[in-house]
């Protein structure tokens, strides 16, 4: 051993206190990246991966009889969450029957035949295709309004569910480096040596890592789906999850993380064939699968291709992060430089390779995600994905640097190379947490559809009162030009209320225009209708004028305001 050799020797840390260092480094990259993917998420209340696109009858619509159904179609394929779906009667009483059917993404909620006159509070939550709840309500009346039935607990997401899942998705995420850098690495590039101890350590600290955020993306799925309490999941919301697909992909996820762990052990200890490490590779390509197949690319227009892409860009990650994070905790201290010298021209061209393929993959599954340059810009998901390709950018100017030290002397001198790829990882912790925040955003490509989606028809709809007569009037669309005026005449007592004669005037006295006279249509006895046009927006003033008897008349109006 020459002298220069005995003095590292003597002077350096031992394996004993490098793998030390190594644990205190890992706990502490843990522990970044659960703080920046708290910090990074968007602060708005939920995330709903899809919209509600229409309803029948619509929300806010008074219609004359009860319909069988009441009808939801949504943007993507949906499924009811157990008991959170409900019709709350004018009574006050539940006034949906049977279960809830779904076909894509239409939900029908039965109503029950003896359905009175009033108004219904519509109140739902569904699981998109995704896997993000979606809740919300609405009202609409039958026959006439009436006061609006108790309202239900308000469905909501939870931010701090909603937080932790997309933190345990980053630490899943820094689970997966630590777990596929130290397999490929002491598999292909482990000098013969060098002890295994720390790679070792770092390898099944990965599988532990990998194997508990998937347990608690399980176990958060349930009162992320429900709506519930963060411990107050139960046995029946736990099996409802466990079903689902994104349940079954995360079991199929731990049950491949059993194999791998077997198979691993000859791999590592030089004992293992061709079958065997054909076999890890097909046991880790579905691994790769499980995590698009739990998140958006399962809802995408191409899902078939947004798996696959996003599967290979996941795997081209774990071993470029995996690779640099073996670098810096053991090869660039423990190597020396003719070992140094064989290994770093390897590994520059593996980079290289992981790189092409993240890069690739990435701005397939962004074109898929994000749909237009436009949506890039104007929504949460793309202005976070813009963020992640300036970080991204970092990264490959540091790993740009790093390649030119590889080929200029790095294996003499590797202290610089050593810097470059902390650098990048430390830039790689912050993607990390990014990319959490992203899993829990709704895509771009979505939440531009939802924004053009046209508005579903306001009708403008009141109730007036009269010493003879409650009036209820509609006015669709309640906007500049033509617009459908109905009338319904009811008793106090909710009846329907004959009416002998109708008139209605329109005026606008901000503008200077003076009542004028529109005709009615009588349709049965307490429901008339007509056609009025609004040229000038502002506030209108509608007169009604209803004859009962040869004496009894009485004039009611409304006030609409027309934009």
């Amino acid at each position: 051993m020459s002298g220069q050799d005995t003095h590292v020797c003597q002077a350096g840390p031992t394996i004993e206190d490098r793998a030390r260092r190594g644990r205190s480094r890992m706990r502490a990259l843990l522990a970044v990246v659960a703080f920046l993917a708290l910090t990074l998420l968007p602060g708005s209340p939920a995330y709903a991966h899809a919209a509600l696109l229409r309803t029948s009858p619509p929300a806010g619509s008074v219609v004359p009889e009860a319909p069988r159904d009441v009808t939801l179609t949504f943007s993507e394929p949906v499924s009811p969450v157990a008991d959170k779906i409900r019709i709350i009667g004018p009574d006050g009483q539940r006034a949906d029957r049977g279960k809830p059917s779904v076909e894509g993404n239409v939900l029908k909620i039965g109503l029950r035949e003896d359905a009175p006159k009033g108004t219904y509070l519509v109140s739902y939550r569904v699981i998109s295709a995704d896997s993000h709840p979606i809740p919300g309500g609405f009202t609409f009346s039958v026959g006439a309004p009436s006061a609006t039935p108790a309202a239900l607990p308000e469905e909501k997401v939870d931010t701090t569910i909603r937080n932790l899942i997309a933190v345990g998705k980053a630490i899943g995420y820094a689970g997966l480096v630590l777990l596929v850098g130290p397999v490929l690495v002491l598999t292909l590039l482990w000098p013969a040596r060098l002890s295994q101890r720390g790679p070792r350590r770092v390898m099944w600290t990965g599988f532990g890592v990998v194997a508990l955020a998937t347990l608690a993306g399980l176990y958060l799925q349930a009162p992320y789906s429900t709506g519930g309490s963060l411990f107050g999941a139960t046995g029946s919301d736990l099996g409802d999850v466990l079903g689902s697909q994104y349940g079954i992909a995360l079991l199929v996820r731990l049950a491949l993380l059993a194999v791998a762990a077997f198979l691993v052990r000859p791999l590592l200890a030089g004992r293992d064939g061709v079958v065997d490490r054909v076999l890890l590779l097909a046991v880790a390509a579905g691994a790769a699968l499980t995590w698009p197949l739990a998140g958006h690319p399962a809802a995408s227009p191409v899902p078939a291709v947004s798996v696959v892409v996003d599967a290979l860009h996941l795997a081209g990650a774990a071993v470029w992060l995996g690779g640099l994070l073996m670098l810096a905790l053991f090869l660039l201290r423990q190597a020396d430089h003719r070992e140094l010298g064989a290994i770093l021209p390897i590994w520059s061209r593996w980079a290289a390779l992981a790189v092409s393929t993240v890069l690739l993959a990435g701005v397939v599954s962004g074109l898929i995600q994000i749909g237009t340059p436009r949506a890039l810009i104007d929504t949460t998901y793309g202005q976070i994905m813009i963020a992640k390709i300036v970080l991204v950018g970092l990264i490959l100017v540091a790993a740009y640097f790093a390649r030119r030290w590889t080929n200029n002397g790095a294996a003499d001198n590797p202290r610089p190379l050593r810097r470059i790829v902390t650098t990048e990882l430390a830039i790689a912790a912050v993607v990390l947490a990014v990319t959490g925040a992203l899993t829990q955003t709704t895509p771009a490509r979505t939440a531009q559809e939802t924004a053009q989606l046209p508005a579903q028809p306001v009708i403008y709809s009141t109730t007036l009162t009269s010493s003879l007569y409650t009036l209820q009037v509609e006015v669709d669309p309640a906007k500049l030009g033509d617009n459908a005026v109905h009338l319904y005449a009811y008793k106090a007592d909710g009846s329907p209320l004959p009416v002998v004669e109708w008139k209605a005037t329109a005026a606008l006295p901000s503008a200077g225009i003076e009542p004028v006279t529109f005709p009615l249509l009588k349709l049965t006895d307490n429901h008339a209708s007509g056609q009025v046009t609004l040229p000038t927006p502002g506030d209108w003033q509608l007169r009604f004028t209803l004859r009962l008897s040869e004496i009894d008349q009485d004039s009611v109006t409304a006030t609409v305001p027309i934009s």
